[in-house]
């Protein structure tokens, strides 16, 4: 059961493309999608991203569980990353540290969905504003990146202090965009949304195949330094998302009693960025290397997770 389902996601076109985009680099091809193509569907992926997040939530009737919830949720994004990165700038460089961090901090939407299946095939439901935490967990993890970035990052010069830095963390561009795509989709009515729904939606599978198969051309180029510190990383990359999917499957019994939310926390925890920071990291810190992460996320802790790990949540859920 678990193996078809790792199968149907790892045969999905947009996971296919990124690998596509090795396999040039491998057999030494001249394919790359042009500098400003690839800023622009970064841009395009946080927008619709955030979009499509506020519109979850004006579907939401807001009750003290929704709000504990959506809480709970912000508070995983951010002790993920801030616990990660000091993990990691023991081994990399605080660029790379960041986005590596930022990325675990973050969600996977096809761990996400993946996750949906799974608990279809178990006959367990799950409530609807589970999708609005998993939107608002993309961005906290980001801001977290920004600020480590600013106080790790530079020299102590003063430019450091804590008011310039949380301004330039909400004023980076790709933060602002995420989170004014979600504030935007929480205001415009379903009409006014159904406009640009084929901006929105319509096209974004074909742009996110497009961006994966980027990030293989720039992963392929830089897997080296993955293989550098492969063994280490693979590691973090296994052990990592399910110290938090286990923790956080425990954990959240103080928020909802439902198993179905319970089993969604513990998912998206465990779970690993490959679309929204990787977009973010593009803008917002073009040294970091996604010839570390993108493997990362997408080798080894995807596949980990839909074969090993969701099982596993799932049972200590019922256990406890």
């Amino acid at each position: 059961m678990n193996y078809a389902l790792l199968i149907d996601n790892l045969t999905n076109p947009a996971l296919l493309f990124f690998a596509l985009g090795i396999l040039a680099v491998r057999l030494k091809s001249d394919l790359e999608i042009p500098p400003n193509s690839s800023k622009f569907i970064s841009l395009y992926l946080l927008f619709s991203i955030g979009f499509k997040g506020g519109q979850e939530l004006t579907h939401s009737h807001f009750t003290m569980t929704i709000i504990w919830s959506v809480l709970f949720g912000i508070a995983i994004a951010c002790i993920i990353p801030l616990y990660t990165f000091f993990i990691l700038k023991r081994k990399l460089n605080i660029e790379d540290a960041g986005a590596v961090a930022a990325a675990y901090g973050s969600v996977s939407a096809v761990t996400f969905v993946t996750a949906s299946s799974f608990l279809d095939i178990q006959q367990i439901s799950f409530n609807g504003h589970m999708v609005a935490v998993m939107a608002l967990m993309e961005a906290p993890a980001i801001v977290i990146r920004v600020i480590l970035i600013r106080m790790y990052g530079q020299k102590k010069d003063g430019s450091a202090k804590i008011k310039n830095i949380m301004s330039h963390s909400f004023t980076n561009g790709s933060v602002l965009l995420i989170l004014g795509s979600l504030v935007i989709g929480l205001l415009a009515s379903d009409q006014q949304a159904l406009g640009i729904k084929p901006f929105t939606t319509d096209i974004f599978k074909g742009f996110l195949a497009i961006f994966l198969l980027d990030m293989g051309i720039v992963s392929g180029r830089n897997l080296n330094d993955f293989f550098k510190n492969g063994k280490l990383m693979a590691l973090f990359a296994i052990i990592i998302p399910l110290v938090n999917g286990c923790v956080v499957a425990l954990l959240s019994s103080i928020i909802t009693s439902d198993i179905g939310d319970r089993f969604i926390f513990a998912v998206l925890a465990a779970s690993a960025s490959y679309i929204a920071v990787p977009a973010a990291m593009k803008i917002a810190a073009p040294k970091a290397n996604p010839g570390i992460f993108l493997p990362m996320a997408l080798a080894i802790t995807f596949p980990f997770n839909i074969t090993i790990g969701l099982p596993v949540y799932l049972s200590l859920i019922n256990a406890f």
